[in-house]
């Protein structure tokens, strides 16, 4: 399938103006995402490159705060200068860890080099596929799994209408929003989010806008388990 093609088949939001109107039209048809734009406004776009770069800044970010993640792949990238295949599997794995990362993302991204030098993933093919087959070929991968490649998806691909259900933030702003008595399970929230099609994407991005705002206003107790006014079970 070509890229154009692509597109067609599985619409993007890929700036700003885009996403800003696509959460206007969903504040329309939804209540809480109407109540999280009016207070948030448009989200961040955070868009990563739909390459190897782009899907091991996903692996590096897996579990860490978006803070940490930052800084740890800030090292990363000034310490490969390109981020490649090939500069990966170059540093050593004591290199590699006195960079931040753990022994578990080491093996992560250098089985993913493999994977792109040894021709068993290849990003033009992978980036114009269905969302199923995606993850399907990215979690072949050891150590990767359905959470980032649902990020990779929506994040370097940009599609208007992936998901991640599995992300622990949407979960819980899920929770808070719906009046929950507990945490949903990703099963349950892809069950809920089917009232957003087709801007999933969209949805979960002012999702985790209004997570970061309740965040925000603990005035510098982010790193602590979460109890606010705002939301009551963040964690």
């Amino acid at each position: 399938m070509s890229k154009r093609l692509a597109e067609q088949r599985y619409p993007t939001v890929t700036t700003e103006r885009q996403l800003k109107a696509a959460a206007a039209k969903l504040g329309e048809q939804c209540k809480v995402m109407s109540l999280i734009f009016k207070r948030t406004g448009a989200p961040p776009m955070r868009n990563f490159p739909p390459d190897f770069s782009g899907l091991a800044k996903i692996v590096v970010g897996q579990q860490l705060s978006a803070q940490s993640a930052a800084a740890i792949w800030s090292r990363v990238e000034a310490a490969l200068l390109p981020v490649t295949p090939e500069t990966m599997l170059a540093q050593s794995d004591v290199a590699l860890k006195s960079l931040g990362l753990s022994n578990g993302k080491i093996r992560t991204l250098k089985a993913l080099s493999l994977a792109v030098l040894n021709e068993e993933l290849n990003f033009q093919t992978l980036n114009v596929s269905a969302d199923p087959l995606i993850v399907e070929q990215l979690t072949a991968i050891h150590g990767i799994g359905p959470w980032t490649a649902d990020i990779y998806i929506l994040f370097a691909l940009a599609r208007r209408d992936a998901f991640a259900p599995g992300d622990l933030a949407l979960q819980l702003a899920v929770q808070h929003h719906f009046k929950l008595e507990r945490r949903p399970t990703a099963d349950e929230l892809e069950e809920i989010a089917e009232r957003w099609r087709p801007a999933r994407a969209v949805a979960a991005r002012l999702l985790w806008a209004d997570y970061a705002f309740a965040r925000r206003a603990l005035l510098g107790k982010a790193a602590k388990p979460i109890v606010t006014k705002t939301y009551k079970t963040l964690k």
